[in-house]
């Protein structure tokens, strides 16, 4: 039960002196109000379906396998303004896994957001190239992550995949190395030294 300050349960007792109706009374508020949370979180959420957004993932790995990193920038490229960057450790790893979890985690960012369009922009040719058909995903250990990037995908009406330079896909970098950067690996020693 909700506990109400004293000043507001005498102000009620005055205005509602059964309980019963009190009791009613308080329950019709709180009805409304979350009726009225409900109907803001469904306007925000219409205010983000639509329009054009530009995906730049990036993976990287230091040492290959090694400390792994994901980077991801969302933008908007009718304003022309970043609306939401991401990244994260994701602990040894080499740089296809990397390369392939970014695109994962930009997907599930993306789709909260949802686009009509999606253009996905990665500097990873290897992964554009098997998502198009045109290789095949060879490695045992890729291709759940291929077939997760499959799932996801069909939750877009209108998505593709680009390979850009890395120099074009500067900014998904610099997250990478930023969280490379800011946690820094542990040191390693060999137990057979």
């Amino acid at each position: 039960m909700i506990r109400l300050p004293a000043s507001l349960e005498r102000k009620l007792e005055q205005l509602f002196p059964r309980a019963t109706d009190r009791n009613r009374f308080i329950a019709e508020v709180l009805t409304v109000a979350l009726e009225q949370s409900d109907l803001q979180a469904e306007r925000q959420d219409l205010m983000s379906v639509g329009g054009t957004l530009h995906l730049f993932t990036d993976g990287g790995s230091r040492g290959n396998p090694g400390q792994a990193a994901i980077g991801i920038v969302i933008e908007d490229p009718a304003k022309g303004e970043v609306i939401r960057e991401h990244y994260e450790r994701i602990g040894i790893e080499t740089n296809n896994v990397a390369e392939y979890r970014a695109l994962i985690e930009g997907l599930k960012i993306a789709k909260r957001l949802h686009p009509n369009i999606l253009r996905c922009h990665l500097d990873s040719e290897l992964i554009v190239k098997q998502l198009s058909g045109e290789y095949k995903v060879k490695m045992p250990t890729l291709r759940p992550l291929f077939d997760e990037i499959q799932e996801l995908s069909a939750h877009f009406s209108n998505i593709s995949f680009a390979h850009i330079p890395r120099a074009d896909n500067h900014k998904a970098d610099r997250l990478v190395n930023k969280a490379l950067d800011e946690h820094p690996s542990p040191h390693y020693t060999n137990p057979r030294n």
